[in-house]
């Protein structure tokens, strides 16, 4: 364990068997579907990152460029000495744009893969000498608390890259809701959302040419294999992304090109030809939409800014008193 990294393990072994059981259920349903909290082993990870990189993936480099372009305005709204806490830290790229602005106390990485999660924490904690980091290992999706010990004046939250967009918004309704139970009044939420847009432009982010996102798709097959002893062929599935327009969501599929049986954790699921599972969805928003939802949650909306083409907004929201 690197020294200059505080890691807080809260993914007890325990945490496993209800993962099995969730996917269990998920795959017994109508139907059948996976949170997508199941994408992310290391392989999943690296992937996503590379899916980050595509032409055709617009929201990490908009995101990106709002970030820079409105950091001494994000950091005058937060303001400094803060608890920085990023939820689904990853490669933990987009918030060293935010450091030097914010030059907050404290950085904690939140992340269900371990592994990536302490890589991106060292990284961090070697390229900002003076930045006390910690590393916790949970699923943010389900009750938590934020780890004892951390410095800073108060809490603010970074959520990026509009993952809030993989809950249905009743879903999102509820995280934020919780989120709102771990900040005190006047706590703050930094948080990426995906806004509506021409279909086009959103078939494409999910179909890179590259096959990236097929890749990233179909690697949860993979991590059923290795890590729930899994028999299923990966290559009798196909990726599938579309954007829904009567739900505002991109929804992502792994469909079986034939009539066929896999099993996980010893449990026969059967597939006919064409049947899918459903892997992910990313719900798409405006901006009015979203702050009424966040309303809803306890949260009062301070500032937000857009990029120039309408693409993607990010959200300060405080905690209500």
């Amino acid at each position: 364990m690197n020294p200059l990294i505080r890691f807080h393990d809260q993914y007890p072994p325990e945490a496993v068997g209800s993962l099995r059981e969730e996917l269990l259920a998920g795959l017994a349903a109508t139907p059948k579907h996976t949170p997508p909290k199941f994408f992310y082993d290391r392989r999943g990870s690296e992937l996503f990152d590379a899916i980050c990189e595509q032409p055709e993936y617009y929201p990490t480099r908009t995101e990106e460029a709002i970030l820079c372009s409105a950091a001494a305005e994000i950091a005058e709204v937060v303001g400094r000495d803060a608890t920085l806490i990023e939820l689904g830290s990853g490669a933990s790229r987009k918030v060293r744009l935010l450091l030097e602005a914010l030059h907050p106390a404290c950085y904690l990485g939140v992340d269900i893969s371990r592994d990536f999660l302490l890589a991106s924490t060292r990284r961090l904690a070697e390229d900002y000498p003076w930045l006390e980091v910690h590393a916790a290992c949970a699923d943010f999706t389900r009750p938590m608390a934020w780890p004892e010990g951390l410095a800073g004046e108060r809490p603010v939250a970074f959520f990026p890259g509009s993952s809030i967009g993989n809950f249905t918004p009743e879903e999102a309704e509820g995280f934020l809701e919780g989120l709102a139970t771990l900040l005190p009044a006047g706590g703050g939420l930094l948080i990426g959302v995906d806004l509506i847009k021409d279909r086009a432009i959103l078939d494409a982010a999910y179909n890179d040419a590259a096959g990236i996102t097929a890749a990233f798709n179909l690697n949860l097959l993979e991590r059923l294999r290795y890590e729930f002893e899994a028999q299923v062929e990966p290559q009798a599935f196909r990726h599938s992304a579309f954007y829904n327009e009567a739900d505002s969501r991109i929804e992502m599929h792994l469909v079986s090109s034939r009539n066929q049986a896999i099993r996980v954790a010893g449990e026969r699921i059967d597939f006919d030809e064409g049947e899918s599972l459903h892997t992910e969805n990313s719900y798409k928003y405006s901006v009015a939409g979203f702050r009424e939802l966040a309303g809803r949650a306890g949260f009062e909306p301070r500032a937000h800014w857009i990029d120039r083409d309408s693409l993607f907004c990010i959200h300060y929201l405080e905690c209500a008193a």
